[in-house]
């Protein structure tokens, strides 16, 4: 792994850039939220309800649903089973402040890991072009590179929601984590 995991190649193929630009966007957002604690999780600004520990849980579970749900068909896994969504659909983000920082991160770190796994086989099972389990309104087949393409979009939002907020709980800002960082 180099100093730098979270850079884009230079010059590649459509999936090394697309997963580039995943990567970047994934390590971005977990160092924004790295090393808080309950309260710096819990932050808000303004009159947004959203928190860096909600932010954490909730792509924890966009990742389980994008390549657990979408990719295989399969259920999104045994901490996800006792989500009351019918009484709160957004319990991901509501339900996070209950949640101590240890959890929220290494739930959140995990996730990504089973994702990345779960991505690299499919890459080399079909490429981008391979269809997945999810399918379209029509019942058109769906790819695997729309589900990238949909979950570059969705960290783009909230990595941007995670800089607004870590620069309110502490200053933090800045585009990529510096050199050689890791998460803590």
């Amino acid at each position: 792994m180099t100093d730098t995991p979270w850079e884009p190649p230079l010059a590649g193929t459509e999936a090394e850039h697309l997963l580039g630009a995943l990567e970047r966007l994934r390590w971005t957002f977990r160092w924004k939220a790295d090393g808080l604690d309950e309260d710096g999780l819990a932050a808000t600004v303004g009159v947004s309800a959203l928190t860096i520990g909600g932010l954490l849980k909730h792509l924890a579970w966009v990742e389980a649903l994008t390549f657990r749900a979408k990719l295989h068909g399969e259920p999104l896994g045994a901490e996800w089973d006792d989500a009351p969504w019918d009484d709160d659909p957004d319990w991901e983000f509501t339900s996070a402040a209950a949640d101590d920082p240890a959890t929220l991160y290494a739930r959140y770190d995990r996730a990504v890991a089973r994702s990345r796994a779960m991505l690299e086989e499919a890459l080399h099972d079909g490429g981008l072009d391979r269809a997945v389990h999810l399918t379209g309104p029509d019942g058109e087949p769906v790819s695997l590179r729309r589900l990238v393409g949909d979950l570059v979009e969705e960290y783009g939002r909230h990595t941007g929601h995670a800089d607004l907020i870590r620069e309110y709980v502490d200053g933090r800002t800045g585009e990529d984590p510096p050199s050689g960082w890791r998460p803590t």
